[in-house]
């Protein structure tokens, strides 16, 4: 079976989505969201870091951090997963209830139905990457390792 999950107040797996609203503390840092800390990573050691870090909402962190304006890092891709996998494993390490809905799905695949989004997600056509969808399986196996 596979679970697809995209919008944070779709229950019970809403809490899959970056937009989610379970803070964590990563390099001595708060963070609101996964958005915001993957966002702001974009320019780390930027005042456009710190703006972006505190953004009201993890929509205005992502729009935020889509503005071609500012000059993203130009090791970008080759860091992304990376951050993403470190930001999604310290959330679900810091909230013990969407730890065990993680926990809970087995070894079920896990998809990100978000129609727009060829990489982190599946796409309207259900042929992209979904990368959040494999960092999620990955951070539930490291999870169950601990």
């Amino acid at each position: 079976m596979t679970i697809y999950f995209y919008r944070e107040r779709d229950k019970p797996y809403g809490c899959f989505s970056n937009f989610s609203k379970h803070s964590f503390e990563l390099d001595g840092q708060p963070w609101q969201t996964v958005e915001h800390y993957f966002q702001a990573m974009k320019f780390a050691g930027t005042p456009r870091a710190y703006e972006i870090q505190f953004a009201k909402a993890p929509m205005e962190a992502k729009v935020m951090g889509n503005d071609r304006a500012y000059p993203i890092r130009d090791d970008w891709e080759q860091v992304k997963d990376d951050l993403m996998r470190r930001a999604v494993l310290a959330k679900f390490q810091t909230h013990a209830d969407i730890r065990e809905i993680l926990l809970s799905t087995g070894s079920e695949e896990l998809v990100e139905d978000a129609p727009n989004d060829y990489y982190r997600g599946c796409g309207k056509e259900r042929t992209g990457k979904n990368m959040l969808g494999k960092i999620l399986m990955e951070t539930r196996e490291k999870l169950r390792r601990e």
